[in-house]
């Protein structure tokens, strides 16, 4: 099967040569028929699976045959991050179309996102809170909605944003389509599926494991020890692009400080940077400018870099679908990929969950040469009231 299989319209077939778009993934072979015909969709599937252009492709296809007018499609996301790389793959695939986007969120100046939505877009890619702003101020209506989707809608859920999604769907057309994609189905997923789609066809592209193309290994480590190992891993490894996540922001400022006294390329992308910082950083380490990337899990969905080699769990993820997802920026486009997990004592539950996900024992690794018996060290209160002890 070709992209050509699809019928699509010929303008769209120069934006898929330029994606270097060679064969339909399966979630694309899936997705896109249903799209073109109109059907509400929940789709199932895990980052780097080509999701995205599944949803773009037919939405362009069909908007093209349209008379143009307000926005006609809404693409709701989590992240700045994801929308940023949505609104990439809308520019690549509309090259050879008149099609407008723009892309709203947060963080940055909303007076420029005004300006943007006045010229005209066919296609809006969006947060919900800036979203639901800009409607609230006028900026955004949504009466002549065609097609919704809502991408990542367990993040969103995960992150809060079920309140704002159920404001900004009660403001669309009845009669819209809408399409739902997320990696894990709980509950509350499923009980917004049932209030916002129309009779759905159900589609699931293998999300209950990783990615094949990925290997995985675990170091098992002392806690106070993971910082020395990571630096060793790192010196023994080809760090050209490594995704190192850690569980909090503090930890990764300080990862990332002690990483770059190595002299590594080394940027950080958590919650406490600014947008213009993000962007930073997500564009030099893209172009090569850092080679190592330390982030929290921010990144693990909307981060779109297939050039990533490695990525490496400094702390070991609370669930086996944020394994899933933080892993899942690397082996992207059927390319091979590693994945380092430090574990301590306390991460034998979720590397047994994993195991019995993969249906095999993880490999363990331990590195020659390195001290595992090194003590912890004593903090300076304990030193302090052991020197007290003795002088008493």
């Amino acid at each position: 099967m070709n992209f050509k299989s699809f019928d699509l319209d010929a303008r769209l077939l120069a934006g898929i040569e330029k994606a270097g778009y060679k064969v339909p993934t399966p979630v694309q072979q899936k997705v896109i028929p249903g799209a073109i015909s109109g059907n509400d969709l929940i789709v199932t599937a895990q980052t780097g699976t080509g999701k995205t252009a599944a949803f773009v492709l037919p939405m362009l296809h069909k908007l093209l045959n349209k008379k143009r007018g307000s926005i006609r499609a809404l693409i709701v996301t989590p992240t700045r991050e994801l929308a940023a790389q949505v609104q990439r793959n809308i520019d690549e695939l509309k090259c050879r179309t008149q099609l407008r986007s723009t892309t709203v969120y947060g963080g940055v100046n909303l007076n420029m996102q005004v300006k943007s939505l006045r010229r005209g877009v066919d296609i809006l890619v969006a947060c919900p809170g800036r979203l639901l702003d800009l409607m609230n101020r006028g900026h955004v209506a949504l009466k002549g909605l065609d097609m919704l989707v809502l991408d990542e809608a367990d993040r969103m859920l995960d992150m809060g944003f079920m309140p704002d999604i159920k404001r900004i769907v009660s403001r669309t057309p009845v009669n819209r389509q809408t399409m739902l994609f997320s990696a894990t189905f709980p509950r509350e997923i499923e009980n917004l599926a049932k209030k916002i789609l129309r009779n759905p066809s159900r589609i699931s592209i293998g999300v209950s494991c990783p990615a094949n193309t990925v290997s995985h290994s675990i170091f098992p480590v002392p806690q106070h020890l993971k910082s020395k190992l990571l630096l060793r891993i790192l010196n023994d490894t080809d760090t050209n692009s490594v995704l190192v996540f850690t569980r909090t922001k503090r930890r990764a400022v300080r990862l990332a400080s002690q990483i770059e006294r190595k002299r590594y390329k080394v940027t950080s992308l958590h919650g406490d940077r600014s947008q213009g910082q993000r962007n930073a950083a997500i564009k030099g380490f893209r172009n090569g400018n850092y080679n190592i990337m330390v982030a929290t899990d921010i990144a693990a969905r909307g981060l779109d870099i297939e050039h990533i080699s490695h990525v490496i769990n400094f702390d070991m993820p609370d669930t086996t679908d944020d394994y899933i997802h933080r892993i899942g920026r690397t082996g992207r486009a059927r390319k091979s990929g590693a994945a380092f997990t430090l574990t301590t004592s306390g991460d034998g539950k979720i590397v047994r969950k994993l195991e019995n996900i993969m249906g095999e024992k993880i490999n363990r690794k331990t590195l020659k040469d390195f001290d595992y018996g090194t003590p912890k060290p004593r903090n300076n209160y304990q030193s302090q009231r052991s020197r007290n002890r003795i002088c008493a």
